[in-house]
């Protein structure tokens, strides 16, 4: 297939549709659950008061504001998939926020601003008939007047297009890392996928093994090693594929699979780091120097040992304790005299040459 038929076939997945719309006309559709603003694949609310005051300015003194993005259902219901944090934060300033973005959102007050300073303390309404601390009718009108553009994803689209979408537009987002769009979008799939791969990361073998730092943890690390765990295992990675954009498909692939042996899965799992933990502890990723095991955890000892181990569970299971910590730790060891390994592990390879390179030796390199 040419590039200029590859196009082709692609812009027929995507059905769009847009135009402008009042914020007030925003807001009814919401409390008409017209508008859904906090599906399970969106991230936290969680501007701070300074980010939700300079986009309320923003409102008031007439500046454009960016577009958001919906999905359409078969009903015609809007999906939002991008734009929660300032449609989250004129509903919290009216009062209107509702459901789980709602629980610890308390009436949102807003700050003085160098343009505005006597925003300070203000809110939608008077906190008593007294106060006045309330905006007062006439700015209230110019928020709900203001008009934003709503881009319309169809329901005609491909069933991959909005989770697609949503990845485009939040990755690179502030503080929004790769990891956490994929976990965004599995809970959207499949939350039973998602709560499985939450708990396999905290299993204590597996966060012993693998020694991650308090901000591995903070970047949900442990969510993507186990998400690349096991699609190392389930999905054949193609050379030349972009490793996020393999993680990407190979999540959407198995969130999707309703046939997945998950309890299966968990036992291959629970087994692996049981053998690594026993044999090597919080070294089993770090680099061997020929007298003791070094450094930080290695993302490309992890591809190779952790999926090497996997592969031969059954002969790894019918030998004695003791002769099974000596078969993996022998092995680890002699990893860093495999010419292949050390050729496609160090910190100037890219990640496509290294996965289509090492995952292909797990299994012999680990073989008891």
């Amino acid at each position: 297939m040419t590039l200029s038929q590859e196009v082709k076939q692609a812009r027929k997945k995507v059905v769009t549709d847009g135009y402008e719309m009042s914020l007030g006309e925003i807001i009814s559709l919401y409390k008409s659950d017209e508008l859904v603003i906090d599906p399970a694949f969106q991230r936290l609310f969680r501007w701070d008061d300074e980010r939700k005051t300079k986009f309320i300015e923003s409102l008031i003194l007439g500046i454009p504001i960016p577009p958001i993005f919906v999905y359409q259902d078969n009903e015609g219901v809007w999906e939002l998939i991008d734009g929660l944090q300032r449609l989250s934060t004129v509903l919290q300033l009216t009062g209107d926020l509702k459901g789980a973005s709602a629980i610890n959102a308390t009436p949102l007050v807003l700050n003085g601003t160098r343009f505005l300073p006597s925003l300070n303390g203000k809110r939608w309404v008077d906190s008593h008939p007294t106060a006045g601390d309330g905006l007062g009718s006439p700015l209230q009108i110019e928020i709900k007047r203001a008009r934003v553009r709503v881009e319309i994803l169809k329901s005609d689209s491909d069933v991959s297009a909005k989770y697609e979408l949503f990845q485009r537009l939040n990755t690179g987002g502030v503080g929004l890392t790769e990891q956490e769009v994929r976990n965004s979008i599995a809970i959207s799939i499949n939350k039973n996928f998602y709560d499985w791969l939450v708990s396999r990361s905290e299993d204590p073998s597996f966060t012993e093994a693998t020694a991650q730092t308090t901000a591995a943890l903070k970047s949900q690390m442990g969510i993507e090693l186990v998400l690349r765990f096991l699609a190392f295992r389930k999905i054949e990675y193609q050379p030349g594929l972009d490793v996020h954009e393999y993680l990407d498909n190979a999540l959407f692939e198995l969130a999707s699979d309703r046939d997945l042996d998950l309890g299966a899965e968990e036992a291959i799992f629970t087994q692996t780091f049981d053998y690594l933990n026993e044999a090597l502890g919080s070294n089993s990723f770090k680099r061997w120097n020929g007298q003791k095991f070094t450094g930080k955890f290695l993302m490309s000892l992890y591809e190779v040992i952790a999926v090497g181990v996997a592969s031969n569970i059954p002969q790894l299971s019918r030998l004695s304790s003791s002769r099974r910590k000596s078969a993996i730790v022998k092995a680890a060891k002699k990893l860093w005299d495999n010419d292949i390994f050390t050729e496609n592990s160090g910190a100037g390879v890219r990640g496509t040459t290294r996965l289509s390179r090492l995952l292909p030796i797990a299994a012999d390199a680990m073989r008891p």
